[in-house]
């Protein structure tokens, strides 16, 4: 199926997260766009205040990669799955639909938690922040990384040779973090682990 383009040559882009499937932002894209999107996979979209064709992250450095491109029955709207490298959002936030109008009485549980969380340590390693223990732990580098993880294997160890589960289950929310916080430091992604132990599977 190709593309329909409005009259002013233009079709809506929705960026979505391959991972997590949350809605990133909407842009439009001119003919030049969509065919650079393809052949590039990276994000292009065509400004329509500049009337100018531009990359998202060329300013940033947060490009999107992408991952999948589908049209919807018509044709006239696209829905783009891609990679994130860092923040969409000018705001620094990882989506630009962050505004609630109107949010359910209670916050639905994460479906994908795991991505989630390690997509906001990768982008505290990206962006430094100030106030930030993630951010911190990244500036002090992988021999500190490394220490709070065996810190934390430690106490886990401990934890559950006293037998209490709740006090295991702390110990173990610390281990996983730091793990995370490691792979990010390495540029080992959870599809790396993934496949490795897929792999190791009878």
């Amino acid at each position: 199926m190709e593309p329909q383009f409005d009259e002013k040559g233009l079709i809506p882009a929705i960026l979505q997260d391959e991972r997590t499937h949350k809605v990133l932002m909407l842009g439009y894209m001119n003919k030049e766009a969509w065919k650079r999107t393809l052949q590039k996979k990276r994000v292009h979209f065509f400004s329509r205040s500049r009337k100018a064709l531009w990359l998202k992250g060329e300013t940033s450095g947060n490009f999107q990669e992408v991952k999948a491109v589908y049209l919807d029955c018509d044709g006239d709207a696209a829905l783009i799955q891609v990679k994130p490298e860092g923040p969409v959002c000018h705001t620094g936030n990882d989506s630009c639909f962050f505004a609630s109008v109107l949010s359910p009485a209670s916050p639905p549980p994460f479906l994908n938690f795991w991505e989630e969380l390690f997509q906001l340590i990768r982008e505290r390693k990206q962006n430094f922040r100030e106030n930030s223990y993630t951010s911190r732990l990244f500036q002090e580098g992988k021999a500190k990384i490394c220490q709070k993880l065996g810190e934390e294997a430690a106490e886990v160890i401990i934890a559950s040779f006293e037998g209490e589960k709740k006090a295991a289950v702390h110990e173990i929310a610390d281990l996983v973090y730091h793990l995370f916080v490691l792979m990010n430091q390495l540029d080992i992604d959870l599809d790396d682990v993934s496949r490795e132990l897929s792999a190791r599977r009878k």
